[in-house]
């Protein structure tokens, strides 16, 4: 009788431990969120990225970039993709996010969304699924995209500043930068991997040419052959002029990005560090000499990781009607 009574406490100790935990979870993020609420919703969006990214393959990194700039600065909210006001100057508008494009990709997207489910997916949730089918688009790895985040509606330029990865960045301050975010050295190896794409303004890295230690010099670890062929596309100053990130498939999302970092070769400051750290080195040699690359599949589990940063769900935030206001 007695350990029955115990039997009966303790179930009833676990349906008090169910019930307290599971709204909390329920309010998370999850797969299919939208399947009873707007069950074309993800279809709607992959269609529109699909139409864009076939017409404009470039433009699938810059979506990328934007994804991550948004979930780097007060979680995946949405919050890069408003506008500035008045009184305020928005993420945007922050310096590492002026070379950002591809919102018209987003808003084309709300808009085919909000047409058949006027008011119920989130910007964000848009823009997380966008990144990923654009780089789907591109032949890139598919990851899943659990979705229930909210929009937020505050946006600071200064806040993009401070907690955005500079490219000129060492690895102590990126392996930080990553920390506070709740994702690893690896996870920092892994999707500096997205640099494989895209291309890059030649102020980004132009010290490491003309003046790294502001003597007139060069960066001594970058690989003084490739110095000479950027000289030709970069002078000191040139803020309009573009690079490819990695020369030669820079519309092909591979590993050849690693390969460029053991050689020397990585475009930013941030990607020459990579050598800097045991674990980040590691993994750059492995994934440049290995015939069975894990990056894709690794790449994939980083960027669901990344997507769950500090997200708004439940009845935080909001739903915006148009993504660059808030209601």
């Amino acid at each position: 009788m007695a350990t029955l009574r115990i039997l009966l406490l303790l179930f009833l100790q676990l349906a008090v431990l169910f019930f307290a935990v599971e709204p909390a979870n329920a309010q998370g993020l999850k797969l299919d969120f939208y399947k009873k609420t707007c069950t074309r919703a993800e279809s709607i969006v992959r269609k529109t990225t699909t139409q864009f990214i076939s017409r404009a393959p470039t433009l699938a990194a810059p979506l990328l970039r934007m994804h991550f700039h948004d979930c780097f600065v007060r979680g995946c909210d949405g919050s890069v993709l408003l506008n500035s006001t008045k009184n305020n100057q928005a993420e945007k508008d922050a310096i590492p996010n002026q070379s950002l494009r591809g919102y018209q990709v987003i808003d084309a997207a709300k808009t085919a969304v909000e047409r058949v489910c006027p008011g119920v997916v989130s910007c964000a949730d848009i823009l997380a699924l966008v990144a990923r089918d654009a780089v789907l688009t591109i032949k890139g790895p598919f990851w899943d995209v659990p979705t229930g985040r909210r929009d937020g509606t505050v946006s600071r330029g200064s806040e993009a500043l401070a907690n955005l990865p500079s490219p000129f960045a060492n690895i102590t301050q990126l392996k930080s930068s990553f920390l506070r975010k709740g994702l690893s050295a690896k996870d920092l190896a892994v999707l500096s991997g997205g640099h494989t794409i895209g291309t890059s303004h030649c102020s980004s890295f132009t010290n490491r040419l003309y003046n790294f230690t502001g003597k007139g010099d060069t960066d001594p670890s970058f690989d003084p052959n490739y110095i000479v062929q950027l000289k030709k596309k970069c002078n000191p100053g040139d803020v309009t002029s573009l690079v490819q990130m990695d020369p030669g498939s820079f519309k092909i999302f591979d590993q050849d990005y690693y390969t460029l970092v053991v050689k020397s070769r990585g475009l930013f400051q941030s990607d020459a560090a990579l050598l800097d750290d045991s674990q980040t080195k590691a993994y750059v040699k492995l994934q440049s000499t290995t015939q069975r690359s894990t990056f894709l599949k690794d790449f994939s589990n980083s960027m669901v990781k990344m997507g769950k940063i500090q997200v708004l769900t439940g009845k935080a935030g909001e739903i915006r009607k148009r993504c660059s206001l808030v209601n």
